[in-house]
């Protein structure tokens, strides 16, 4: 536990709590995989901990698709001068991210249930993150129009971050993006270290939002 002691610091206390609700009910409700129980620190934890080396201080935070809370909640641990929304459309998820929250008595959190598309009327927000949610090109889409001008999406990838890039370039350049590049952060910290697409939006792209029926 040194490095999850180093990341995570006086919040430590608060992120075990965490580490133990997605171990029990996270596991039971089929929100984490049975295998994941045994390596939630390395794989998980501090692999989305370490996010927060690239997020400006007093950030308001959208964390689309957030599932588990991952990274938005162990963001909102790490770093409590974040504001933190963890918009997901699924109830049962939801109701898991309402238990969650009260649980660790996170008052920068909001859950929020909703896709992206039917809340962009609601957000500039200064920082949009994601973790396996979806492949980049369809990402940018959903996630930019939330952000104020040079906010910043911030999408965890693995080993196909830098192909994942490639492929989104015809729907950056659509979106006239300031900038898009990978960032590697954790290093020494947790191995591999945590890739990072980032993505600076030059504007606010607004889209009429498109309902969908919601499932729970």
């Amino acid at each position: 536990m040194g490095i999850a002691r180093e990341v995570f610091g006086d919040a430590l206390p608060v992120a075990e709590r965490y580490a133990e609700f997605l171990a029990g009910p996270g596991v039971e409700r089929g929100l984490i995989g049975p295998r994941e129980a045994d390596r939630l620190w390395e794989r998980h934890l501090i692999n989305c901990a370490v996010a927060a080396e690239a997020i400006p201080e007093n950030a308001q935070v959208v964390d689309i698709g957030s599932g588990a809370g991952l990274p938005g909640i162990v963001l909102a641990i790490v770093r409590p001068d974040l504001s933190v929304t963890l918009l997901e459309p699924l109830l049962r998820r939801t109701r898991f991210l309402d238990e969650a929250v009260a649980l660790l008595d996170l008052g920068n959190v909001e859950v929020r249930r909703g896709r992206a598309e039917e809340v962009v009327a609601d957000f500039e927000a200064d920082v949009v993150t994601a973790r396996a949610v979806a492949p980049l090109e369809r990402l940018v889409g959903w996630a930019l129009p939330l952000l104020r001008p040079g906010g910043e999406l911030l999408a965890l990838k693995g080993e196909r971050a830098a192909a994942e890039l490639d492929e989104a370039r015809p729907v950056l350049k659509r979106f006239e993006v300031r900038t898009a590049e990978l960032l590697q952060v954790g290093q020494g910290k947790v191995e591999p270290p945590t890739t990072l697409v980032r993505v600076v939006a030059e504007r606010a792209p607004r889209r009429a939002p498109r309902s969908r029926k919601r499932s729970s």
